[in-house]
């Protein structure tokens, strides 16, 4: 006797999320044989000293899973090019945290602070991941335009849009793709917005 089952079918929980705009940029670059400006991966040969010194690393045995907030050494280093570099203290124990890249840590980030029925500000143009992470952890985007030509944010628009619901506020400096800089009056006004609110900013930069 045999039983026949029916695959069920594969649903996305982003249906209206498209192919990657990197991806697109990338494939015509290749057709075209173009430079490729989409995405910043370096086109040249890997530093030998670097394989060298990965698989030294490797053979000393750093090769199995860390502690979840990664290796506490690899952290220490983190605070101490922060506190050398910009003149912040940190602790590498409680308030540095090691990810496998930007977009994982955005998301993480997204998906622990923001829930069902509350609302995130985005500024756009904005990086892809954003709106799809903020979608998948229930909450609801709210995309705002930043001014052109130099892309700088609209504070009444912003003043506008916040509400009772408003959990976050994505910001991105220097913005990707529109390459504006925040400035000491942004933040200035970033920090009057949300005085005395539960509104957490997610600042992503480079």
């Amino acid at each position: 006797m045999s039983v026949s089952h029916t695959p069920l079918p594969m649903r996305s929980k982003l249906p209206a999320t498209g192919t990657s705009i990197f991806s697109v940029m990338s494939a015509l670059a290749q057709a075209h044989g173009a430079v490729n400006l989409g995405q910043g991966f370096p086109d040249y040969a890997i530093d030998p000293l670097l394989i060298d010194l990965v698989t030294t690393a490797m053979r000393a045995g750093h090769n199995q899973y860390p502690l979840s907030p990664g290796v506490m050494a690899l952290r220490e280093a983190i605070a101490a090019k922060v506190l050398r570099l910009y003149g912040r203290a940190y602790d590498p124990d409680r308030e540095v945290t090691v990810t496998t890249g930007a977009t994982q840590a955005i998301f993480t980030t997204i998906q622990a602070l923001a829930h069902a029925g509350d609302e995130v500000i985005v500024f756009e143009p904005a990086y892809d991941s954003y709106i799809p992470a903020v979608r998948l952890a229930g909450a609801t985007p709210v995309p705002l335009p930043l001014t052109v030509p130099d892309y700088r944010i609209d504070w009444a628009a912003v003043r506008r849009a916040i509400t009772q619901r408003t959990r976050m506020i994505l910001v991105n400096t220097p913005n990707n793709p529109g390459t504006s800089i925040l400035s000491a009056d942004d933040l200035a006004q970033f920090a009057q917005v949300t005085r005395g609110t539960d509104i957490v900013i997610v600042s992503i930069g480079r």
